[in-house]
């Protein structure tokens, strides 16, 4: 029986594990995750509001493990390509310590990592750091921008790619709309700088400026933050913002365990969109935010990423079942409420990559349909996948 690996338990590694098993691959799965649950990504931004709660959105994998897939709890550290072992440190106390996994086929889908080591006194002011992306500290956010009476909100984009590709801005306008619904809002400054030249995605600049300028939102394009100070930034430029509460996203990219072995650098070099292999190996292969792709980083990619990953493995062990998938998503980003109601409104858009350049679409009309059906997409992936 061969032994395949899924190091990362996301969307994208568990979207493996479930089409191998509907592919009939006789293996024996296992998923590592550095956690004992799935924390989901999409509406992370309305725990702001107060509109999304945790009991929602995370998950365990008790279903996962009924289906036949073994699921681990460990923090992957170190990989050997050329002796396909995979070394990681065990996550509980009972059963922690060094161990190695062995494998015929690894997939790689182990999301990304916040990386704000080249900014000057990201160690000293982390702990100012705040962002929709991390559980605890989108609490701390929610709880300051619930609580703060006045001062200076300051929100960053790194350069792309990132996960999640509108979660600045989305982020910037959900705290908007809970400072209307305090009745504060003309008490505070909300600076967005975007290392970027535009907002991303960029198929919605033009709306995300046209509701900054509305809501009184500052935004300073084409900046990257190369210092944190106590309470202020610096940008390349020499620019300086003062801010009372920074809703920082740092530049992403792999593990480093991806770089010390050779398989790549800010993210894990495939073969092709299609073909997720590794370059220098045909047993290791890649999904997710992780993987080097040329598309954004959202759960649609990372989903249909997986697809292609297990389609390859079963190509490679001569089964028949293939997965339908294509790259093309459709999304809806998060808008606030310009009435200061805590009922986000969204707006649509999407990208399909089987045509180049790859065709936009869009609905630059805020509605709250949109946010209700962004929650069960949401919710339908999660029951999918993780059985609840």
């Amino acid at each position: 029986m061969k032994r395949v690996v899924i190091v990362g338990g996301g969307v994208a590694g568990i979207t493996v594990a479930k089409t191998l098993l509907e592919g009939k691959m006789l293996a024996e799965i296992t998923v590592v995750n550095n956690t004992p649950h799935y924390f989901s990504g999409p509406s992370r931004p309305l725990i702001i509001t107060q509109e999304q709660s945790l009991d929602r959105i995370v998950r365990s994998y008790e279903e996962v493990a009924r289906r036949g897939i073994k699921v681990v709890v460990g923090t992957v550290y170190s990989i050997d390509p050329a002796n396909r072992v995979v070394k990681l440190v065990g996550g509980y106390t009972s059963d922690g310590g060094l161990k190695e996994l062995k494998y015929d086929y690894l997939v790689l889908a182990p999301g990304i990592v916040l990386d704000g080591s080249q900014i000057t006194g990201y160690e000293k002011y982390r702990g100012n750091v705040l962002n929709v992306y991390d559980p605890g500290r989108v609490h701390a956010l929610r709880e300051k921008v619930w609580k703060a009476e006045r001062g200076t909100v300051v929100v960053y984009a790194p350069k792309a790619p990132y996960r999640c590709a509108p979660a600045p801005t989305e982020t910037a306008l959900a705290i908007d709309a809970v400072l209307r619904y305090r009745k504060v809002r003309d008490k505070f400054r909300i600076i967005h700088i975007d290392a970027n030249d535009k907002t991303q995605p960029p198929v919605l600049a033009d709306v995300v400026a046209e509701i900054y300028k509305k809501q009184g939102v500052e935004l300073v394009t084409g900046q990257e933050i190369v210092e944190i100070g106590e309470n202020y930034v610096v940008t390349k430029s020499g620019e300086k913002y003062q801010y009372d509460i920074l809703a920082m996203l740092e530049p992403n990219r792999a593990p480093k365990f991806i770089t010390e072995a050779g398989l790549g650098g800010n993210f894990i070099d495939v073969r092709s969109p299609q073909d997720l292999r590794s370059p220098k190996y045909d047993d290791v292969l890649a999904a997710g935010d992780a993987a080097g792709l040329p598309f954004p980083k959202n759960q649609e990619i990372a989903f249909e990423s997986a697809l292609f990953a297990a389609n390859k493995i079963l190509e490679m062990e001569g089964l028949s079942y293939r997965a339908s998938v294509q790259y093309a998503f459709l999304g809806w980003a998060y808008v606030g409420n310009p009435e200061g109601r805590l009922e986000t409104l969204s707006v649509m858009f999407g990208l399909d990559f089987t045509s180049q350049p790859p065709k936009p679409t869009k609905d630059p009309q805020p509605k709250r349909e949109y946010t209700e059906r962004k929650d069960a997409w949401e919710q339908s992936y999660l029951k999918n996948l993780f059985g609840y």
